[in-house]
């Protein structure tokens, strides 16, 4: 579950999903400590959504890493990111549809996550990512996003995109879903996990 930092609201209602979800926290954002520290505390897995360069001229995180940066700014900046969520097991894109198809920066980028025993989740925002290549060839933890849940903020539309999701994994062993800290997400994931729980 994406783009966690910006606030507390949806707290209270996560906590009552008792089922295992990775939460990716946005860096140096107001609450990004302390949503950090209070999920892993409730056994939720973090990981980092790093904040990387986009093709589409969106209004940019702070820090984003530019394709243009020479290789120690990349570095200094992953490395500050990765300090302000230390529970982080992984990391994922956030935006980087330009960055994720540039395999300079992204190598610089799984050097470091290697040397720290970290994982990559691609969130796939672009068709030409290069991250699933470069990391086979550098042996480093890697998986992808297959499906979003939410680009509809619509309940029946979010619970067809998570049994899409149950299919997949029926076929495949296991499949990645992304989501976003959106209260309506969390609602039918409240709902729908024990249902497919009982469906094994």
């Amino acid at each position: 579950i994406d783009d966690w930092g910006y606030n507390l609201n949806n707290l209270a209602l996560l906590e009552q999903i008792k089922y295992p979800l990775t939460i990716s926290v946005l860096p140096n954002l107001n609450y990004s400590q302390p949503i950090a520290r209070e999920l892993h505390r409730m056994g939720f897995q973090i990981i980092l959504h790093l904040p990387l360069e986009p093709h589409e001229k969106f209004r940019l995180e702070k820090n984003t890493i530019m394709t243009s940066m020479d290789d120690t700014a990349i570095k200094d900046i992953l490395k500050q990111d990765l300090a302000n969520v230390p529970q982080a097991q992984g990391v994922s894109n956030h935006m980087g549809s330009k960055a994720t198809e540039d395999s300079r920066t992204m190598g610089i980028i799984f050097r470091e996550l290697k040397r720290r025993n970290l994982y990559f989740l691609d969130s796939l925002v672009s068709s030409d990512s290069i991250c699933f290549d470069l990391a086979q060839k550098m042996h480093l933890g890697f998986t992808k996003r297959d499906i979003f849940l939410d680009n509809t903020e619509e309940r029946e539309y979010i619970k067809a995109q998570i049994y899409k999701l149950k299919t997949r994994a029926r076929v495949f062993g296991q499949t990645a879903g992304i989501g976003h800290d959106r209260r309506v997400t969390l609602e039918v994931l409240k709902e729908v996990m024990p249902q497919i729980e009982k469906e094994g």
